[in-house]
């Protein structure tokens, strides 16, 4: 190893918040030229990076076309149907003891991890990945383009929830044990109060936002953070307004709820808690901890 100081190609701006080369052979560090590459591969991306690629990202979502949107909108409420169908199949092989709430949640995750690595378009990651764009521009087109985005992502995910919540409904899928479970949960669903119902939706919202700004830096825990995440969601009986469709469209076919129930008491108050959440709340935050670096 090459123990000569690397010596220093021109003034720098200090930044305590980062490591350079600068301040390390100031206080006598004696790295290579490998080391200092090492150093740099291991550094936690700053915010301002976070905020970049999620920005980004959204930028080639709202440039993509609305036929390929919907398509991959579908497909998103079709996969996060099984986070219900996950959670009841534990549901009904666990034993009926206290812990059983903790341990069947886990199974929550399941169509949330298959939406996120499918990269298909869920409604909720939308409402912080297309809202940075919009943000930073500043621009009304750009405004209107993420309402566009969301229209069709949000439409198209709730066919695709009540496709799978429908095919679930009809018994034709899933063992009797399994379609109690799911029965259970949606009766639960819909006994929740309007109002908690966009509380909750505020703190889901929250949640799911989280979970998209954690995924830039998650290189080898995707998986995990996926779970812990949604595991968190079910955990917590909050409300998401994609996952809850499916089983609000079982509550339907299975006279627990009214169409008007569904719209009324589960589809528009939790749908406003988790754009508040997601957008007005984490997007704004997350904006305001960058403003001054990007």
């Amino acid at each position: 190893m090459d123990d000569t100081p690397i010596k220093r190609s021109g003034a720098k701006p200090e930044n305590e918040s980062q490591v350079t080369e600068e301040r390390l052979n100031r206080k006598g560090t004696r790295l290579s030229a490998d080391d200092m590459s090492e150093v740099g591969n291991r550094l936690r991306l700053r915010a301002a990076v976070v905020y970049e690629i999620i920005r980004q990202e959204g930028e080639e979502e709202l440039a993509r076309a609305p036929r390929n949107l919907w398509w991959s909108g579908i497909a998103a409420g079709l996969s996060i149907g099984f986070s219900i169908l996950g959670e009841a199949l534990l549901r009904a092989y666990l034993p009926d003891v206290g812990w059983r709430h903790l341990i069947e949640n886990l199974g929550y995750g399941t169509g949330f991890l298959i939406v996120i690595l499918a990269r298909q378009q869920l409604f909720t990651e939308n409402t912080l990945t297309a809202v940075l764009p919009a943000i930073s521009a500043g621009k009304q087109y750009t405004y209107w383009r993420v309402l566009r985005l969301w229209g069709i992502v949000l439409l198209a995910n709730i066919v695709g929830t009540a496709l799978f919540g429908s095919a679930l409904a009809s018994g034709l899928f899933i063992t009797e044990p399994v379609f109690d479970a799911v029965e259970a949960l949606s009766a639960h669903l819909m006994e929740i109060p309007p109002i908690q119902m966009f509380l909750r939706g505020i703190v889901a919202g929250w949640v799911v936002a989280t979970l998209v700004w954690l995924l830039p830096s998650a290189e080898h825990s995707k998986i995990a953070i996926i779970f812990l995440m949604a595991w968190l969601i079910a955990a917590l009986d909050l409300t998401h307004v994609v996952a809850g469709s499916v089983e609000a469209v079982f509550a339907f076919w299975t006279g627990h709820a009214s169409l008007a129930d569904i719209v009324g008491g589960f589809l528009l108050p939790t749908l406003m808690g988790n754009i508040i959440g997601g957008s007005a709340l984490f997007a704004l935050i997350a904006y305001a901890q960058v403003s001054e670096e990007i």
